[in-house]
Formats: C-alpha cells, structure tokens, sequence
C-alpha cells in the first residue's frame, strides 16, 4: 500500500519561503478575509499536478488524511488525485464512492478555498450528476447553506452541464445566487452565465434581461465580459 509519510515527505520538500510570500498575496490572508486561517507550503500547481499523477494510486482513507491536513497544498493534492481517480475509473461503484467520499459533510467542508473548489467540483460532483441526474437536488442544497464555499461549489459544479449544452440546472442554481453578497460567489455566478454564452449568446442574453433588475452589477460585469457594446446596452 502506498504510505501517505512517502507522499508528504515529497511534497513537503518542494515548498519555498518566496513562493509562500507570492501565493499569500494571491489569496486574500489578511485577518477577517475568506483565506486569514490558511498555511501555505509554497509550491506551484504543476507540481502537484506531477505529484498527483504519480501518487494516484493512494487509497480513499489515506487520501482523506491528507484532506484534513493544515495545508493549503496538500489538500489541493488530495483533491486533485481525488479528480484523477474519478476521471479514470470506469467502475460505478467506484465512482459511487468516490462522489460519496467528497459529498461527505465532513469531507466537504474541508475544500474551503475557491482554487480547491474549482478545480474539484465540477470534475467530481458535475460529472456525477450529469450521469445521475435523480441526486441533483445537491445542489439546491448546497446553494441555500450558509457555507460560502458550499454555494460556490453549487454553481461550479454546474459547469459540467454547462460544457454539454444543458443550462436549466445552471440557470436554477444562478437564480438562487442573486441575491448572495459574497464577491467569490458573484464572480462564480457571471463566470457560470459567461460560459452559457459562449455556447448560447441568445440564451445567456434572455436570462440576464429577465433577471437584470436583481442582477448585481459584479456578476453582470462577468457575464457579459465577452459581449459586443450593442449587446451589453441590450442586457444593462
């Protein structure tokens, strides 16, 4: 079996005192903002993503100590082989148990970052979904709960839907967001709108119209960033 102390000691060689300086001025760190608790390693996404490909083979319990670690990075890691396992594996069970491990309330709630949750979501739980569609009421659940990382993940998620011309899930999901003051998920709410467009301008266009008077104006800013000036006086 492959012993978690193998993958740590690695990971934890690459970290750099210049990076860790660099990434915390990426995230938002300072005391009261979303990152304030997070500790940090130093070490670049390519590099876990090497680590990931070669540790893959890590079992779900190991895996989920390495969730629970205090590091940004090695929860990244653990969520990143986490994507691997999924994507490879063409066993449902397998796949049953790997959406089961991540929707896990105690599981979950450690991808408390948007890096984590965007690079896991919408590759565990939009996938899933999209082949299971009788479970898709997670994401109305995880839309109306108080965790901010919760709901970013609720619209994330729906990208997998999105990539596949389905939009009605993501539309449901973005109008439960409207409303929502948290600059990471209005940013998620008009990337997920922009994405629309990038498949159905008309379609994206509709929504935006129909819902503008609630529409805060940082979410229509991201989801009209790709329009023509004719078609952003259209939707304002």
């Amino acid at each position: 079996m492959l012993d978690i102390k193998t993958i740590q000691t690695e990971l934890y060689s690459l970290g750099t005192e210049e990076k860790i300086g660099s990434i915390k001025r990426y995230f938002k760190t300072k005391k009261g903002q979303y990152a304030e608790a997070d500790v940090f390693l130093g070490i670049s996404i390519p590099q876990l993503r090497n680590l990931s490909s070669r540790f893959q083979d890590i079992d779900l319990n190991q895996l989920q100590l390495m969730l629970f670690s205090k590091f940004h990075e090695e929860r990244m890691l653990s969520l990143l082989i986490l994507v691997r396992k999924f994507q490879k594996s063409k066993i449902h069970s397998e796949r049953d148990d790997i959406f089961r491990f991540y929707t896990d309330l105690k599981n979950i709630i450690q991808v408390n970052n948007w890096d984590l949750v965007d690079t896991s979501c919408r590759n565990i739980i939009g996938a899933y979904l999209m082949d299971n569609p009788l479970h898709v009421n997670l994401l109305t659940k995880l839309a109306q709960s108080n965790n901010i990382w919760f709901r970013r993940i609720s619209i994330v998620s729906t990208y997998e839907f999105i990539s596949k011309g389905k939009f009605d899930i993501a539309y449901r999901i973005a109008k439960l967001l409207l409303g929502d003051s948290e600059d990471m998920i209005q940013k998620a709410v008009g990337w997920m709108l922009r994405e629309i467009g990038k498949r159905d301008k008309n379609s994206e266009i509709n929504f935006l119209i129909l819902h503008r008077a609630v529409i805060p104006r940082k979410v229509m800013r991201y989801a009209i960033e790709n329009f023509s000036s004719y078609e952003k006086d259209i939707v304002r």
